[in-house]
């Protein structure tokens, strides 16, 4: 949630809470019916007002609507596998929510309702939340899983994505004396809603923004991300170029960043590798390349060069910098399992990959055990002594951190293909 519970949100909702008698005379009207549960225009006014409140980032009528239909699918679904809720368990999960706001649950009721918004669309908000996780555990939780081939994947796309240092940014500050917080934060929420281009940002920074930047169409100078305040830091990061921060309300203004460019730089060692490779000293080229030909994989190389050449075999997990050359070039070439043919004078070395993954990546993989030294505790430099599993200086995540969020990502993607499914088989329809 965006500058959840923000003040000047909550002006706004109650300074448009103004229903017109036609309105009024119609607000108990059906206006969807989700299989046997009616919704009403009274309950998508209330939504829409609470939803503005937690600061969500489409509040428009259409989009209360589909989220009261996606939580009456979501307690229908609880109600048929039997799922219901203990009136402490509700109230836990409203004391969580309101939490995230640094609020009780009471102090955030009270401030709904000064708002116009009844307590019970809070709680019907956190119970259809809470029991949908009861049904997500129930019908999907046993068949995510999270190999070991995906987390060394996960850990090469963080290795190689550069760490942003540097931020290009446009503001638009919006005036907000007191008074009229409201008109200027509908004023910033109608601009994000319609969702602009750079270009018409700079127009409506022109127009609209108070800071002396406004002439440059808003356009700041690049600065060090480290320059900027803590608390904006993560929201900054978290756009892509081209997009615009939901308001951000402040003392007598509201404003929006727009962000034009990041620059960033790879973590040092980022392209440093660590290979775990065969090499076998043989007769010549030739002999060197049948066996080559005929070898499937690491394993089977001990089984196609025969006991008497198997014990010649060595195995090594080193950092690519220390390989030799000739060596180190021929892997780079290779895919897993793959072998390749180093001349040496009169013979040949057969040279088979057996791994690749970043040495970053092998810094917190590597074991060490008590077997003999095989050079696999030292193949990396300047491995970090310990295994407390703390994060390193350069910000890589351990793998428990990161087989944690693809865990989560896929609980999320299955849980929004159940709610789909839940959708498609639905009976929705309109009085």
């Amino acid at each position: 949630m965006r500058h959840f519970l923000s003040g000047i949100a909550l002006a706004a909702v109650v300074a448009t809470g103004v229903v017109t008698p036609v309105v009024a005379q119609n607000l108990f009207q059906t206006v969807v019916y989700v299989n046997d549960s009616a919704v009403t225009r009274y309950e998508v006014d209330q939504r829409l007002r609470f939803m503005k409140v937690i600061g969500a980032p489409d509040t428009t009528a259409k989009a209360a609507e589909e989220a009261l239909i996606d939580d009456r699918l979501r307690v229908q679904a609880a109600r048929q596998i039997g799922a219901s809720l203990t009136d402490e368990q509700l109230q836990r999960g409203m004391e969580e929510f309101a939490g995230r706001a640094g609020l009780d649950s009471a102090t955030f009721i009270a401030r709904l309702e000064s708002a116009g918004i009844e307590a019970g669309v809070f709680r019907d908000f956190v119970q259809a939340g809470t029991l949908w996780r009861n049904v997500v555990r129930a019908r999907l939780v046993s068949q995510i899983n999270v190999s070991d081939a995906e987390i060394d994947q996960q850990m090469k796309r963080v290795i190689e994505t550069p760490i942003i240092n540097r931020v290009s940014l446009s503001e638009l500050i919006i005036p907000a004396p007191p008074g009229q917080e409201q008109q200027a934060l509908q004023l910033a929420q109608r601009i994000v809603g319609s969702n602009p281009t750079p270009a018409q940002f700079a127009q409506a920074a022109r127009q609209y923004s108070a800071s002396p930047s406004a002439q440059a169409g808003g356009q700041l100078a690049t600065v060090a991300l480290d320059n900027l305040p803590p608390s904006l830091r993560p929201i900054i990061t978290a756009l892509q170029p081209g997009q615009i921060t939901q308001p951000l309300p402040v003392d007598g203004a509201v404003v929006l960043f727009l962000l034009r460019d990041a620059q960033g730089s790879l973590r040092p060692g980022a392209r440093e590798q660590v290979l775990d490779y065969m090499t076998l000293r043989l007769g010549s080229v030739a002999e060197a390349s049948t066996l080559a030909a005929n070898t499937r994989s690491c394993d089977d190389l001990y089984t196609q060069a025969g006991p008497q050449a198997a014990a010649q075999i060595q195995r090594q997990t080193q950092s690519q910098s220390v390989i030799p050359t000739l060596i180190a070039t021929r892997l780079a070439s290779l895919d897993t399992d793959e072998a390749g043919i180093v001349p040496s004078g009169a013979g040949a070395d057969l040279v088979m990959l057996c791994s690749r993954q970043p040495a970053l990546t092998a810094q917190a993989d590597v074991p060490v055990t008590a077997l003999p030294a095989d050079g696999v505790e030292n193949a990396v430099p300047g491995r970090p002594q310990g295994n407390n599993g703390a994060p390193q200086a350069n910000g890589l995540p351990d793998r428990e951190a990161v087989k944690d969020q693809l865990y989560n990502d896929k609980i999320n993607t299955a849980a929004d293909g159940l709610l789909a499914d839940l959708r498609a088989d639905a009976i929705i329809r309109r009085p």
